[in-house]
């Protein structure tokens, strides 16, 4: 049996749109660049079709990918209650000890981490490190770039 793949509704939601969109849209659209490398004749030396099958397969395996993710799934139900205990779901505000800055993490499932924008996943150092800690809590985390310390500054409702 597969891992269950833990996930958001939100985050299900997302998933199941871009889905429709890579394979209603966008496959449509790489088999138009395909046709056209095509056209340009021998496709030995055709590097406009090389690019445009490997952005298919790329497509391909995107699309392969996120209908393992659907078939996999597990909900992670928000609280929309006011917790005191980190879990997947929630949204964290943290203070950087070392850099006094502060920022908010949404904890979430490994299928819909996006650290650039502030949700880190369940299996991350710094998610790990969270869950099961209080505000006023201080953590480690032990990440690629070294110990990480947070303090947990509140544990925010859902919004």
């Amino acid at each position: 049996m597969a891992k269950e793949i833990l996930i958001t509704q939100e985050g299900l939601e997302d998933l199941k749109n871009e889905l429709e969109y890579l394979k209603v849209e966008k496959r449509t659209e790489i088999a138009e660049k395909i046709k056209i490398a095509r056209s340009f004749g021998d496709l030995s030396e055709n590097s406009e079709y090389d690019e445009a099958k490997n952005d298919q397969a790329k497509l391909e395996n995107r699309i392969n990918e996120i209908e393992a993710i659907l078939k996999h799934h597990k909900i992670i139900e928000e609280t929309k209650s006011r917790s005191k205990i980190v879990n997947v779901g929630m949204r964290v505000k943290v203070l950087d000890v070392e850099l006094d800055e502060e920022n908010e993490y949404k904890i979430v499932g490994t299928a819909e981490a996006d650290p650039m924008n502030g949700k880190v996943s369940d299996e991350s150092p710094i998610g790990k490190a969270l869950i099961g800690h209080k505000e006023g809590e201080t953590v480690v985390a032990e990440t690629p770039q070294g110990e990480l310390e947070f303090k947990i500054v509140k544990i925010v409702k859902k919004k």
